[in-house]
């Protein structure tokens, strides 16, 4: 039996979907209800959003100090996203969650949960999906953190997104978040 999966639930969980679709809501919720489930921060270089915290939420740095990272070998994945900002995974942090037999949540984007695949390929890969095209839409103008702009470009991208879905070990619908974060941790054999 490997370190990733066991009989007891899968070890490590990669989450990803379309934009907008609610991954960072649901994993905010995960850390805030169920605190033996280790969450991933991902580095960004992108700016804070209002009420974000280094460290918490993202590690916010330069891009200067993710080229450092990327150059070194120290990121488990990496993606330019929307054409604007990298995210990415730093490698160090996860495998020591993982030898500590701790449940890890990775919530990514697509582009990382593929990277991901190749070099953790026994990881479950779970497809955040919205209850409908409608209501992602009304997510992403609704969250109002993009311009116009933005927003029709990360649409675009989340139309590329959803038809992603059928490389995903299971797929979830986010039609509430309490549901939706339930329903990931039980696939870990955790759970209320």
């Amino acid at each position: 039996m490997n370190a990733i999966a066991h009989e007891n639930g899968h070890n490590v969980i990669v989450l990803a979907g379309p934009t907008a679709v609610g991954k960072g809501t649901v994993s905010t919720y995960i850390r805030d209800n169920y605190p033996e489930v280790w969450l991933s921060v991902s580095a960004t270089t992108r700016q804070p959003r209002p009420g974000e915290e280094h460290g918490k939420h993202y590690f916010f740095v330069s891009h200067d100090e993710f080229d450092e990272l990327v150059d070194s070998g120290q990121m488990l994945e990496w993606a330019l996203v929307h054409g604007l900002n990298r995210y990415g995974t730093i490698r160090s942090t996860v495998e020591r969650a993982i030898a500590e037999g701790k449940k890890v949540l990775l919530e990514i984007d697509l582009q990382g949960a593929r990277q991901v695949k190749e070099t953790m390929p026994d990881a479950h890969f779970v497809f955040l999906a919205p209850p409908s095209w409608d209501e992602l839409v009304d997510r992403l103008i609704g969250r109002g953190t993009e311009s116009a702009a933005e927003q029709q470009k990360r649409l675009e991208t989340a139309k590329l997104e959803l038809a992603a879905e059928t490389e995903f070990d299971t797929t979830i619908v986010n039609d509430t978040v309490e549901r939706c974060a339930g329903e990931l941790v039980s696939l870990m054999g955790l759970g209320k």
